[in-house]
């Protein structure tokens, strides 16, 4: 399972969505620099929805590493809420306020998003592999 680089891909899209789970979207600085106000991710339902279920997803791929198009379409399936909620969360930042700042974890969405295309494309690879060497077994087998 893990001598594969899908897999890493999968843990680390898992890894940073579960990370965004725990992490500030964005803060509201003071005239003193201090932070008046943080804002989580936790704090907007719809949020953490979507990011659960990106986390389940990523989640499922990871260990659905014996039913291979499963495993691909559960990881293109997370990689497209990924987009979805990247895309909300830039809507979000061009309308917010000025005075808002939002925190590094607002691109770990597309970051995650590129490691489940990357997973994808592997998983596919494999898919093709074994195909091939199928091929080549029932055709060596029909000689005979």
């Amino acid at each position: 399972m893990w001598q594969r680089m899908q897999t890493l891909y999968l843990a680390l899209a898992t890894g940073l969505m579960a990370a965004m789970l725990f992490s500030l979207k964005a803060v509201v600085p003071g005239a003193d620099g201090d932070f008046v106000q943080e804002i989580k991710y936790t704090a907007y339902v719809p949020y953490v929805i979507l990011m659960i279920v990106i986390v389940l997803l990523d989640f499922l791929a990871l260990t659905a590493f014996r039913f291979r198009v499963f495993q691909m379409r559960t990881a293109v399936l997370a990689a497209i809420i990924t987009l979805a909620l990247q895309a909300w969360i830039a809507v979000d930042y061009f309308t917010a306020d000025d005075s808002l700042v939002f925190r590094l974890t607002a691109v770990f969405p597309i970051v995650a998003f590129i490691f489940d295309l990357l997973a994808a494309r592997g998983i596919a690879s494999d898919i093709m592999v074994a195909e091939s060497v199928n091929h080549l077994r029932t055709k060596k087998k029909n000689r005979k």
